[in-house]
Order: C-alpha cells, then structure tokens, then sequence
C-alpha cells in the first residue's frame, strides 16, 4: 500500500507541475504563432480550432523530466525513490519528443508547412531509434521478453524479439499519433494506458517503472486540463510520438506487450482503420470502407459530438484496460 500511496503521490505532484507552467507556455506559443493547421478535407467543425497553439507535448515532458530530477537528487540524502530502469523509458520520452517537435516545426514554419516531415525521413528515423532502445531493453535491462496470460515464466523468443520490439515501438508511436485528433482523447487513452501498466510493474514488484508510469500519467492529466474540449493547446506530434513509443517500451519491460492491443485499443482500432482504408480504396478503385479515417472522425462524420466520440472511445478503452490488468494477474 505504501508503494501505491507513493506512485500516487508523484503523480499528484507531475500533475500541479503541468498545470502550474501551463499558462506561461500557453503565452510562449501564442507569441511566437505556434497554432495548428488544420486538414482542408476533414470534418467542417474543425476550422474553427485553425491557429489554436500545438507542440503541447512539452506540457508533459517537462513535468516528468523535473519530477524524476528530483526524485534523483532525494537520492543523495538517503531516500530511494527512482532507480536505472526509468532511464531507459525517460531517454524514450526525450528523444522521440524532439522528433515529433521537428516534424511539428516542420508542418508550422518548414518548407513542408500543413504536411510535417517527409515519411521517408521520419519513418527510418523512428526505425533506428527504436533499434537502439531494443538493443537497451534486451543487452542492458535484460526485461523479460515475453509473458503469456496465465504462463508463470516468460518466453524467450530469441532474435525475434527485436524486429517485434521495433514493430512495437514504431507502430505505437505512429498509433497514437493517429488517436491525436479530438480535443482530450489522445490524452485520456495515454494516461489509462500508463496507470495500467504502472498497476501490471507495480503487481510485479517493478516499484521505480510504475513510479514512472503514474508520473507520466500524472503530467498528461495535467495536459488535458487545458486540452479537454474545446482545446486550449493541442498535444502535437511533440506529444504523441513519445508518449506512444514510450508506452509501448514500458509494455516491453513488463513482459506483457502481447496485452498492448487490448491495453491500447483505441490507438491500434485507429491505426487498423487507416490500413483497411487504403487497401479497400486501391482494391475497389476508389471505395471506402470508413466515411473518413482514422476511426474517430467516421464516428464525427456519421453525427456523433466530438465529444460523444471522446467520452465513448475512453470508456472502451478504460473497459479494456481492465480486461488487460485481469489477463495480466492470471
């Protein structure tokens, strides 16, 4: 109990982090004109969230950055409260946060304004960063590489284990970069996402991974107080990379990232969407299977509220993420 009172604890203190610095980086963006663009062929509603400020993401690493600083500088005077194993998910959040902030300039002020980064660029950059985290996960953390509902030992899956961790990494990322397209809903389904998992590390004794967890978690509730509808600030390819690419490593870590499409359904649902699209498109010569994708602008196109498609795709997801914790504790 004292290790739940503690993760919730940090979370609480990620959280007042977020939403005290909030308002000065709402000033910063909206000086120097960092808004949204917004999809000329997507739903009629959203024009009017054209210029709302993006790159939002920073909302959330910051926080998680200073909380675990200071969860390391208590460990100079004898409290143990972070340990090596965030440092791996923490580099995650960083790095793939840099990305998404590039990709994000590149759509506002670069020479691909509305667009963001060349696929060709970006997706082999996702590609080797996740090479060398798997390389992290399996050489330096040694995590176990795969649990089965109901098995007591993990798997070991051998060299397969790294192209599925890259597969992981890469696919989540850009999954929820998908999600990202509803005020709040990327940051509901995130922030469920990493409290499951930090209940899974936490039942498995893995205390400085679940801190970490509900840190995250913590910093995101933060960011959805300013990005619950109608948005204030939007998360950004700056939020959405990390936080998909870091969930997705905090699943390889627990051994239980077979779970991660149910834990993250909504992300996977949305990105499953986009692929029967296309191929549905080229193999009938132009007919759809969805009125618009990803998934959620279907929901808004068929006349449900943004946030009727928010509220609801949330509620699933929280229903599978139970299902996921109960699968997890077989």
């Amino acid at each position: 109990m004292r290790q739940i009172a503690l993760a919730i604890g940090l979370a609480g203190v990620s959280f007042l982090f977020a939403v005290i610095w909030g308002p000065p980086l709402l000033r910063v963006l909206k000086h120097f004109n960092i808004g949204e663009t917004i999809r000329v062929e997507g739903p009629v509603r959203h024009f009017t969230k054209f210029g709302t400020p993006t790159m939002g993401g920073i909302m959330i690493v910051v926080p998680v950055m200073l909380v675990t600083i200071l969860m390391d500088a208590a460990s100079l005077i004898g409290f143990t409260v972070s340990g090596r194993s965030i440092l791996l998910p923490l580099g995650v959040m960083l790095i793939f946060s840099v990305l998404g902030m590039i990709d994000d300039w590149e759509g506002i002020r670069g020479s691909r304004r509305g667009i963001g980064m060349r696929a060709r660029v970006k997706f082999p950059l996702q590609i080797l960063l996740a090479l060398i985290v798997t390389i992290g996960l399996v050489y330096f953390l040694d995590v176990p590489q795969l649990y089965i509902p109901g098995a007591k030992k993990s798997l070991d899956l051998g060299y397969w284990y790294i192209p599925i961790a890259i597969f992981l990494i890469v696919g989540t990322s850009n999954a929820m970069n998908f999600t990202d397209g509803l005020d709040g809903l990327a940051g509901l389904i995130s922030a469920t996402a990493f409290i499951t998992y930090g209940a899974i590390a936490l039942l498995q004794g893995q205390i400085f991974l679940a801190r970490f967890c509900f840190i995250l978690a913590g910093a995101t509730f933060g960011f959805l107080w300013f990005n619950v509808h109608p948005a204030e600030l939007f998360m950004g390819d700056t939020g959405s990379l990390p936080l998909g690419a870091t969930l997705a490593v905090v699943a390889l870590m627990t051994g239980h990232w077979i779970l991660l499409p149910l834990i993250a359904i909504i992300p996977f649902s949305e990105t499953l969407s986009i692929i029967i699209q296309v191929i549905y498109f080229r193999i009938t010569g132009g007919r759809r299977v969805f009125k618009m994708t990803p998934l959620h602008h279907h929901f808004e196109l068929s006349g449900w509220s943004e946030t009727q498609v928010v509220q609801r795709f949330w509620l699933i997801g929280l229903l599978f993420a139970m299902i996921g914790i109960a699968l997890a504790i077989t």
